[in-house]
């Protein structure tokens, strides 16, 4: 998903991407279990607003497209292990060669250097190899995988990133530049200051839970009704204002609970109290009057409510995306907001090849009888229309 989840972004922004993709497609497109049409929700939540090509980079005229199309793109970013694509024939170096202006951006697992790089890696590979696993979960449970693709996503957006940096200093020095992004890079950057305790103490931070290795006031309690709802009373004056909510303010007056270092040392005794006074009410109720109170609160939401709650918020986060067949789909649009700008269109995601005899067209100046002739030796592809011919699930 790095890829994907970066050209999205980019697409969200205005970019025309481009996706090139094998007669196979991208593996994506038959991850069960719920589809629209031949394409799984899998594919459909990463790939709007692109034109889908299918080019054989094994075919030597297909290789020669994918390289034209190079000459006339602002960037090329790429999702193989380091290596394929000079394998293929597609080295960096040779395609910015023809065309300086190009910013090549390369997402793997490991990056294009290091004793790692040739090791196939997937989300969960750099969640375990980060160190990220192993302060996510309860307390002495086992090492537990965010619900998120964090290792994909994270990676895109730096990806992003780069090439937004590059295409600016390309307006300076009229050169595009390579970008090298690791997953497991991106993975540990996120560590923030749970790395930086580890390098001062030498300690491995363990599991928190719902709770905060260095703000006790900052975690998740359970109300009177069973629900949950979080707590981040992370300063003094929230502190205060908390205990007098929960009808504890007898702890303002004990020495113990003075200070952030007084209550995260006696942090066990401080949860105490708090569990034993939440549970005489509600949890949306406490929710009400933390936050009457100035008390940064909330209730825990499944993935259902948070989206629902997504969808009236006025944000405008939540997507519909129609396509020329009569499929329509809810999607979860870019959270970048530029409220003097109009929204670039949305499109819907592109069905495999949809867009291969345009983007020639388009992009290359290819005429009819050309884009016949590469299609009929196997160079390219457009979309399959047959349904003897359909992916099948």
């Amino acid at each position: 998903m790095s890829g994907p989840s970066a050209t999205q972004m980019l697409g969200d922004l205005g970019a025309e991407i481009i996706k090139v993709e094998s007669p196979q497609g991208d593996s994506s497109r038959s991850i069960p279990p719920h589809f629209v049409g031949d394409d799984s929700a899998y594919y459909l939540a990463s790939n709007r607003n692109k034109r889908s090509i299918v080019v054989d980079l094994k075919n030597p005229e297909g290789l020669a497209v994918v390289k034209r199309l190079a000459g006339e793109c602002d960037v090329l970013i790429e999702n193989f292990r380091p290596g394929v694509c000079a394998r293929l024939g597609l080295a960096p170096g040779a395609l910015t060669a023809a065309n300086p202006r190009l910013v090549w951006a390369s997402i793997s697992g490991f990056g294009q250097v290091g004793p790692l790089r040739e090791r196939p890696a997937y989300d969960m590979i750099v969640q375990a190899m980060s160190g990220v696993m192993s302060v996510t979960g309860h307390p002495g449970g086992p090492a537990t995988r965010l619900g998120i693709p964090a290792g994909d996503v994270i990676a895109g957006m730096y990806a992003v990133v780069g090439v937004l940096s590059a295409l600016l200093a390309r307006e300076r020095t009229g050169r595009g530049d390579v970008i090298d992004i690791a997953m497991l890079d991106g993975q540990i950057s996120q560590l923030s200051y749970q790395a930086v305790y580890t390098l001062l103490s030498g300690k491995s931070p363990k599991p928190q839970g719902a709770r905060h290795d260095s703000i006790p006031t900052y975690r998740a309690f359970t109300g009177g009704d069973g629900r949950e709802f979080v707590v981040t009373a992370n300063t003094q004056q929230m502190w205060e204002r908390m205990a007098r909510v929960a009808g504890l303010e007898s702890l303002l007056a004990d020495s113990r609970f003075a200070d952030e270092r007084g209550r995260l040392a006696h942090r066990d005794d401080l949860w105490g109290a708090l569990e034993v006074a939440f549970a005489e009410k509600p949890a949306e109720e406490w929710v009400e009057l933390l936050v009457a109170a100035n008390v940064p609160a909330a209730p825990v939401l499944d993935v259902s409510s948070a989206l629902d709650q997504a969808r009236h918020s006025g944000r405008g986060l939540i997507v519909e995306l129609d396509d020329d067949q009569g499929h329509s789909i809810d999607s979860i649009g870019t959270p970048i907001r530029f409220p003097d700008r109009p929204a670039p269109p949305r499109r819907y995601p592109p069905r495999l090849g949809q867009d291969t005899r345009a983007v020639l067209h388009d992009v290359l100046g290819l005429d009819e009888h050309e884009i016949a002739r590469l299609l009929d030796c196997g160079a390219l592809r457009g979309e399959v229309t047959s349904p003897d011919l359909a992916p099948q699930h």
